[in-house]
């Protein structure tokens, strides 16, 4: 009977061990199968939170270069609006300096009203060009009255006969229908 006793004894303890490896098998494939699964989470968290990451970088720059963009296009406004400023101050300066270069000027606004206006009957100009109308007139062989004009500014109005129609040449007048043209090319310039 010990020795049978002995037997099962063996037997069992086999068996026990044998539970024991298939337990610590099972263990480790379960272990192994949730490493796996936690990776495989870890892995597709981390894609996500790098996509997350790469779209949220692709906004700000977005947003960033939107608002460069709008800086830019501030700034431009800016310096475009400067320099109409700038450019009508230059302007008028020019026509309080009485200077040759504005009587030329002068000369040359009145030939070309004359293109729609051959014979006036008046030239008007700011009353502080008076004198310098008069002068240029008497160069040009015009016989036409110059009267004073606090509307007009760097330039003249022709009078045709009548008064019914007349046409003014001004040089501030050229720099506003030009804007449109010239705010193109300032950004263009500004945008290099």
């Amino acid at each position: 009977m010990s020795n049978l006793a002995s037997i099962l004894e063996t037997e069992v303890r086999e068996e026990i061990a044998q539970i024991k490896r298939q337990s610590q098998e099972k263990a480790a494939e379960i272990v192994n199968q949730a490493k796996e699964q936690a990776q495989g989470l870890l892995e597709s968290r981390k894609r996500a939170l790098e996509g997350e990451f790469n779209a949220g970088v692709v906004r700000a720059k977005s947003a960033a270069s939107l608002e460069v963009a709008a800086l830019r296009l501030s700034a431009a406004d800016s310096v475009q609006k400067r320099a109409f400023v700038e450019a009508e101050q230059k302007i008028r300066d020019l026509a309080n300096s009485q200077s040759a270069e504005y009587r030329t000027i002068l000369g040359k606004l009145i030939e070309e009203a004359r293109g729609a206006i051959a014979e006036p009957e008046a030239v008007e100009v700011n009353p502080a060009d008076l004198l310098l109308a008069q002068d240029v007139l008497a160069d040009l062989g015009i016989t036409a009255t110059v009267r004073g004009n606090d509307q007009i500014q760097t330039g003249v109005r022709l009078v045709a006969r009548g008064g019914r129609t007349s046409v003014q040449n001004t040089l501030l007048g050229r720099l506003a229908q030009s804007r449109d043209s010239l705010a193109s090319q300032v950004a263009r310039v500004l945008a290099e």
